[in-house]
């Protein structure tokens, strides 16, 4: 990069060291939320929700647990102003949740949002001004004491409308482009906004410190934060609140460390939505608190649900890699993590373990609606055994034996490697039947009937070359004797290494499947696969499947 000496930090540092947040550990209580997904998310939409989306999309935040929702700039236009009405006139805002409403240090404007809040029950209004050294410098070109003025006069003017309507109003103050604001002149300006309003323990007010654009690292606006917290005018009454943007992929720290630094109260929206690269996505601010074991007070349970309705009221798409919510967030691929992910499975039923520590998995799929046998364990020709092995049990209840996991394995992955793709479940379990179970190709069983003695006799039905036998053998038990019957009437010699069978599924329409390992005369070893209603059926089908695919019927 050529260019790098025409950018400086252009940031500022509290006058003082603020540093007590670096001696937390985590996060311990959810913040109060507030969706801004309606407002500046809204507004970042290249087409921007119509008053039905907008509707819908309230609801559904309702439904998900916000009991802060910000709606709109209805002062701006007629769509947000209707957007406000529609809310209160149809009463479709619950008792428990409160609207939160945008306005500038300007009295028409000011005086509109008022009115579009008539009969609201509850209600925030924000207000804010730009404080940074840039936007005084550069658009605005004003004094700091003039920007004080803007702020001081605008929120003298919402003292005075709020006399004039009812309601239970909660007042806001943003100085926008915090991140940007010397730190003392961002605290004389807040503390002037509050000895205007005169916070109370009845009546609290809000000062929202935003991160208009990312400047710095996130432990430079932890300071800033702490510094604030700590100097505010009657902070006891204040709530200090949040609202990152992620100019520098950062949103979701800042916030963190933001929380850690005493802050309240978080505005963010689904995913990350808004201008430029985004706001502070609250799906993952959440659900980071779910998995230390703190309730964050908002449901995404059903994540499929979230990310549906997101893409349809956006129009946007939650990226695969999106923490929480993409598609391929809970895949595993690699043979490893497939192994280590289904033994901690494996290891948690055992021990019946109470807290969630799955390897690659820092949250229980099925905690967010995703399933482990579609969305944790995924087959292509970079999995392994263990993967492959943990779907096949998982989603149609085939537990193959060890050995004969890598055989399987080794096809699987050969498939998806010959047709660059990967696998779904059904297709695993098809490759998985069609190669190794009931294999047919040189010697086909029909039926075995025994005869019990001192040692069992097998008849045993078989067609090879178009044309039917009957052969017989003795053994110890009853797959000895079929193996006895090949052995002397068909001239094969091999040997049984293991054997082992278990019912595939309960009910009377059960079927069982048998693993049978053989080895010929060379010593080269061959697993076959049998499935059939009768488990001694089953483990004849498994050993002729073995020696079919060995190629000892041919020799």
């Amino acid at each position: 990069m050529k260019n790098t000496k025409k950018y400086t930090r252009n940031y500022f540092m509290p006058p003082c060291a603020c540093l007590d947040w670096a001696k937390k550990e985590y996060i311990n209580k959810s913040p109060i939320w507030c969706s801004v997904d309606l407002r500046d998310g809204n507004q970042a939409l290249v087409v921007p929700m119509a008053l039905e989306e907008k509707l819908e999309f309230f609801k559904f935040l309702v439904k998900i647990g916000f009991k802060e929702i910000e709606i709109g700039f209805p002062a701006a236009s007629e769509t947000e102003y209707e957007f406000c009405r529609e809310l209160i006139e149809k009463k479709l805002i619950p008792d428990d949740v409160t609207i939160q409403v945008l306005t500038q240090s300007r009295e028409h404007i000011i005086k509109k949002t008022f009115e579009a809040l008539k009969g609201a029950k509850n209600a925030v209004f924000h207000l804010y001004n730009s404080t940074s050294l840039a936007q005084r410098e550069q658009v605005f070109k004003k004094s700091k004491e003039e920007i004080i003025d803007i702020a001081v006069d605008g929120a003298k003017l919402f003292l005075k409308y709020a006399e004039e309507f009812d309601g239970n109003f909660t007042f806001e103050y943003s100085p926008e482009s915090f991140t940007g604001t010397e730190p003392e002149f961002a605290l004389e300006i807040c503390n002037e906004v509050l000895k205007v309003w005169e916070p109370s323990q009845e009546k609290k007010v809000i000062i929202n410190l935003p991160v208009t654009v990312e400047l710095s690292l996130p432990h430079v606006y932890a300071c800033q934060i702490e510094y604030m917290c700590k100097n505010l005018y009657k902070r006891e009454h204040v709530i200090v609140s949040l609202h990152p943007h992620n100019d520098r992929g950062c949103g979701v720290a800042d916030t963190e460390l933001g929380l850690l630094a005493g802050a309240d109260r978080v505005e963010g929206t689904l995913f990350g939505n808004g201008e430029r690269t985004g706001n502070a996505d609250i799906v993952t601010l959440a659900l980071n608190m779910y998995t230390h074991g703190v309730d964050p007070k908002l449901d995404f349970g059903n994540m499929p649900e979230v990310v549906a309705m997101y893409e349809k009221m956006t129009g946007m798409k939650v990226g695969e890699r999106q923490p929480y919510g993409g598609a391929l967030v809970y895949a595993a691929f690699s043979g490893s993590h497939q192994d280590a992910i289904a033994k901690g499975m494996k290891w948690r039923e055992e021990k019946n373990a109470p807290y969630w520590t799955v390897p690659y998995l820092p949250i229980d799929p099925k905690d967010v609606g995703r399933q482990y046998d579609s969305d944790v364990i995924r087959i292509n020709s970079q999995s392994g055994k263990g993967g492959i092995g943990f779907l096949l049990q998982k989603k149609f209840g085939v537990d193959l034996p060890p050995k004969f996991r890598e055989t399987v394995s080794y096809t699987i992955k050969g498939i998806s490697d010959k047709h660059h793709q990967e696998l779904t479940p059904d297709e695993i379990y098809g490759a998985f039947t069609e190669n190794f179970v009931n294999v047919e190709k040189n010697v086909k069983f029909k039926e075995v009937h025994f005869v019990p003695g001192d040692e069992y006799e097998a008849r045993l039905t078989i067609v090879q070359n178009n044309r039917e036998r009957i052969i017989s053998g003795k053994g110890n038990g009853r797959l000895d004797a079929v193996s006895d019957a090949l052995r002397r009437c068909m001239g094969i010699a091999f040997t049984i290494c293991s054997y082992s069978e278990h019912a595939l599924n309960t009910g009377s329409k059960s079927k069982a499947i048998s693993y049978v390992e053989i080895a010929d005369k060379n010593g080269v070893v061959t697993w076959g696969a049998g499935i059939h209603s009768d488990i001694i059926t089953s483990s004849v089908k498994g050993l002729i499947s073995a020696l079919n695919l060995s190629g000892i019927f041919k020799s």
